[in-house]
């Protein structure tokens, strides 16, 4: 029996293994939809604001134009396809973010770690192999 390809209109779903294989391919499936939802995982999103004598101020709801309902509806599309990937474990872990990169960023540090702890395992890698070699 022959391994099948992926569905090109799914997104890939995460159970928790894996994560670096599942982050490449939700990275290219966010893109394929929609570049601004890429867009949002890395820079955060976009929230309507206006500049009143040079102080940037979030708009009330009222004074919304359309693009500011498209960018919203980004945002909470990119949440929606993120909670529809992951399994239960993943979902309770990141249900409580308000955003999409803070969902994403927090998956990160969870499976790969921050930056501090990466180079202190590599430290540690390279110790060992010199010392044990």
């Amino acid at each position: 029996m022959g391994l099948e390809g992926s569905s090109i209109t799914r997104p890939p779903f995460f159970d928790g293994n894996n994560y670096s294989f599942w982050k490449t391919r939700m990275t290219i499936f966010l893109q394929s939809l929609d570049y601004q939802l890429w867009h949002i995982v890395v820079n955060g999103p976009r929230m309507p604001t206006r500049t009143i004598e040079g102080v940037v101020s979030l708009k009330p709801k009222n004074e919304f134009n359309d693009n500011d309902f498209k960018m919203l509806q980004l945002n909470s599309k990119a949440k929606y396809v993120l909670f529809c990937v992951v399994g239960p474990n993943e979902f309770n872990r990141i249900s409580s973010c308000d955003t999409y990169k803070e969902m994403w960023d927090l998956l990160e540090v969870t499976y790969e770690g921050t930056n501090q702890v990466n180079e202190s395992k590599i430290s540690m890698l390279v110790h060992e192999y010199v010392f044990d070699a």
